[in-house]
């Protein structure tokens, strides 16, 4: 399955589903502004209203005021036009790895949503420039640690900030460069930005919620291919397609559960004459697939609520509300949904690696595989003691698997008071959020792992006397996997199908499951 274009996504008013940053962060969608005058009036007010209160000297938090703790000290008239440079300058400090390119456009659009709102008292300019940046694919290099999630992803947004003024460095054109020569380059003047502006970009919870979007889609997919993983295993082991039946989970009716037992029988073709059955219960890894696949499952609903609701939110502080002109301070800056939502991922994904992982073990030894030879080898019989198959391959996943189960301590718990104790609890949904996708990228490679060998299974399960053919989604997905990954019969080095699989996985490369 190619991945497929995406009609363009409008930033205004109207909300934005996971969906809509994902394509924008793979590039298969254009990216719009609301462009009605009502619209741009809408965004203008926030910004006039907040040019009144400056001439009457109002005091505003972060635009007339220090940051934080610094809340209480005041700054005269004629130095409030430096603070935001100030702001994103001290802010400079991050470090870790730098987000890749998907990563810093779900960032990016993350952000734009939250401005888009109209109540964080900047300009269209602002706006526009956000929105030329994901259009000409101008990505800031920004570092992935150093937010404790709240005041938001200060530290990294501040990297947003930093290149849209022209200053820190961008991913433009597959080339490390200056934002400065860039906006040169293009013919455009760097943003001088305006009071709160600075403010408005990076104290709020734009890469918690990128971060999120891109895990929750990755997650979506795992289920799915970790579906079928199953039910290519359940024939590869000769398993018993009746754990299946719709009758026995009308008694136990999850919905998400209910489905992953409807894909199973889809998958095996369970309506059809059943084959002569072996033993009368499988081991949990296959009998139990639908109540573990299932958790996950019956908690996309509620994850995804969580996650469009912060996208869709105005989470900046403070928020101005240039019709009622009042400047209203709060905490939205807090990523509290997001971190249990990213912590609560990753012990569901994690699950999913330990099933696979179990399902494999039982795959590669001779006395649960029913009749496959041991550690799945292709080899002759003559040179079956050179030959250790899939072997090393079982023990990887089973590091792979052990690594994702440690990282599933919840970050949320680990709240810190920093910041002179201004910052006294904080989400830390970022860290949340990096977890779970190092926890779902150590699951994908579980599944390649078990993919691979789920289809050698199946493979030597055809080449037995007693065959039958496969059920017709798995015949079409074991010879797509043929097409791409080539039988074991004799030993060979396995990284590079594993990589191509992950590709694969990555790519959504196989139609799955509606």
């Amino acid at each position: 399955m190619t991945m497929q274009p995406h009609e363009p996504v409008t930033f205004g008013e109207a909300p934005l589903a996971i969906e809509d940053v994902l394509a924008v962060a793979e590039r298969r969608a254009a990216t719009r502004l609301q462009d009605d005058a009502a619209y741009r009036e809408r965004i203008a007010r926030g910004a006039r209203f907040l040019d009144t209160l400056l001439d009457q000297e109002g005091v505003i938090y972060g635009v007339t005021t220090g940051y934080g703790d610094s809340c209480v000290v005041a700054v005269p008239l004629e130095h409030v036009e430096s603070l935001p440079r100030h702001l994103y300058t001290f802010h400079g400090c991050g470090l870790g790895r730098l987000l890749d390119a998907a990563a810093t456009r779900a960032v990016l659009a993350a952000r734009l949503r939250s401005l888009s709102h109209g109540v964080s008292g900047v300009r269209m300019e602002l706006l526009e420039r956000l929105q030329l940046f994901l259009e000409h694919d101008i990505l800031p290099l920004i570092p992935e640690e150093g937010s404790v999630g709240a005041s938001g992803d200060l530290t990294p947004l501040s990297y947003v900030a930093a290149t849209l003024s022209g200053e820190r460095e961008v991913l433009f054109r597959g080339e490390r460069r200056s934002s400065a020569e860039v906006h040169r380059e293009l013919g455009w003047q760097p943003l001088v930005l305006r009071p709160k502006e600075a403010l408005a970009l990076m104290n709020g919870t734009a890469v918690m919620t990128g971060l999120a979007c891109l895990a929750f889609a990755r997650a979506d997919y795992l289920l799915q291919l970790a579906t079928r993983i199953t039910a290519l295993n359940v024939i590869a082991l000769q398993g018993n397609p009746e754990h299946f039946d719709e009758r026995l989970f009308a008694a136990k009716p999850h919905p998400g559960q209910t489905q992953v037992a409807a894909w199973l029988r889809q998958d095996l073709a369970i309506d059809a004459p059943l084959p002569s059955l072996h033993r009368l219960q499988d081991r949990y890894s296959l009998r139990c697939a639908p109540h573990v696949l299932g958790v996950l499952a019956d908690s996309l609903g509620w994850l995804r609520g969580f996650i469009e609701t912060e996208l869709n939110s105005a989470n900046d502080n403070p928020i101005i509300d240039g019709d009622a002109e009042r400047v209203l301070h709060g905490g939205h800056f807090y990523g509290g949904h997001i971190a249990f939502a990213m912590d609560s991922l990753k012990t569901l994904v994690a699950n999913v690696a330990d099933l696979l992982d179990r399902q494999l073990a039982l795959l590669v030894d001779v006395r649960y595989n029913h009749g496959l030879p041991s550690n799945l080898s292709g080899a002759e019989a003559e040179r079956a003691m050179l030959n250790h198959g899939f072997k090393a391959v079982q023990i990887g996943a089973s590091a792979w698997t052990a690594e994702a189960l440690k990282q599933t301590m919840p970050a949320s718990v680990f709240s810190r008071s920093t910041e002179c104790h201004n910052q006294d609890k904080v989400s830390m949904g970022t860290i949340a959020a990096r977890d779970a996708l190092r926890v779902l990228e150590l699951t994908e490679q579980v599944a390649a792992a078990t993919l691979l060998a789920a289809n050698q299974g199946v493979w030597l399960r055809a080449r037995q006397a007693d065959a039958r053919p496969l059920p017709p989604a798995l015949e079409q997905m074991h010879q797509l996997l043929l097409a791409d990954f080539a039988p074991v019969i004799e030993d060979r080095a396995l990284e590079h199908d594993l990589r191509l699989c992950l590709t694969r996985i990555g790519q959504r490369h196989w139609r799955l499951h509606a």
